[in-house]
């Protein structure tokens, strides 16, 4: 599933193609994703005007100039790309298209469809039962060691979960989550409320540091991910611990066929990667 930095530059690429401009025209071609899409969307999108491009933990919001919104999830496979070729026929999953008054065609493929499309308000949107819950944003300038030590206070969860909890810190994800626990030095075992301090501070800084170079690096493809433009990202050849089971992380002086290298254990049904030596 397409994580915060994933969203994130789906947005800055969607930006320069849809802040400002018309929506000339809508095709809804399904129904339904992973629920039904909203009733009129058509003639509700069609003509506004996209007033700003914004990101919320995984969602995408485009503003309109009625005070709209249409809110998005990728899923686990969607992709919003911007047409090569806007007169190219639609692929078989291509759920909802927005063309602009420039003429530029922004394509909703979603295969696996469980992504999302749902409409609200500029004034309902803080409300939004998706939105409501989510913790603070891990990219703004607020979040800081006290932040993080405040939401992870009391709770004998392991660390990786509470990190993975979109109430905790929104946008996380397994991938950057393994990541950032390996750059602060924290093993993902370790009991949430003994992250404080010093260790929630090295773990913020982590987290904001891991992010802004996936979102440079235009995210992780593994599978179905593709930025707006249709280009794979590239932070997979990045990665210090994720998917390296067995193999020496960066800077290890260790031998890896004598320690084991990189672990790989199963916390909460998904894959957690780590070094036993440096995470503690």
């Amino acid at each position: 599933m397409p994580e915060l930095p994933e969203v994130e530059t789906v947005c800055r690429g969607l930006r320069p193609v849809l802040a400002g401009r018309r929506l000339a025209r809508v095709v809804q071609r399904s129904p339904a994703l992973r629920w039904p899409m909203p009733e009129g969307l058509e003639a509700r999108l069609t003509g506004r005007t996209v007033t700003a491009v914004a990101r919320r933990a995984k969602y995408i919001q485009l503003h309109l100039d009625n005070g709209g919104v249409l809110l998005a999830h990728l899923g686990m496979s969607g992709r919003m790309v911007v047409a090569e070729d806007p007169e190219a026929p639609f692929e078989p999953h291509d759920h909802l298209v927005l063309v602009t008054d420039a003429g530029a065609q922004i394509r909703f493929n979603d295969p696996r469809r469980f992504g999302i499309v749902e409409m609200t308000s500029d004034n309902a949107l803080a409300e939004h039962r998706l939105l409501r819950h989510l913790g603070p944003e891990p990219l703004d300038p607020a979040f800081d060691g006290p932040a993080l030590a405040a939401r992870l206070d009391g709770r004998r969860t392991p660390i990786k979960a509470a990190l993975l909890d979109q109430t905790t810190v929104a946008g996380l994800g397994n991938i950057y989550v393994c990541e950032a626990l390996f750059f602060a030095g924290i093993s993902p075992r370790r009991q949430a409320r003994a992250v404080q301090g010093k260790r929630a501070a090295d773990l913020a800084a982590a987290i904001r540091r891991v992010l802004e170079r996936a979102v440079e690096a235009g995210g992780s493809s593994l599978r179905d991910y593709r930025q707006s433009s249709g280009e794979l990202g590239m932070f997979q050849h990045a990665w210090a611990v994720y998917g390296r089971e067995g193999e020496a992380c960066p800077g290890c002086t260790c031998e890896p066929a004598q320690t084991g290298g990189i672990r790989r254990i199963v916390q909460s049904g998904r894959s957690t990667f780590y070094c036993p030596r440096r995470q503690r």
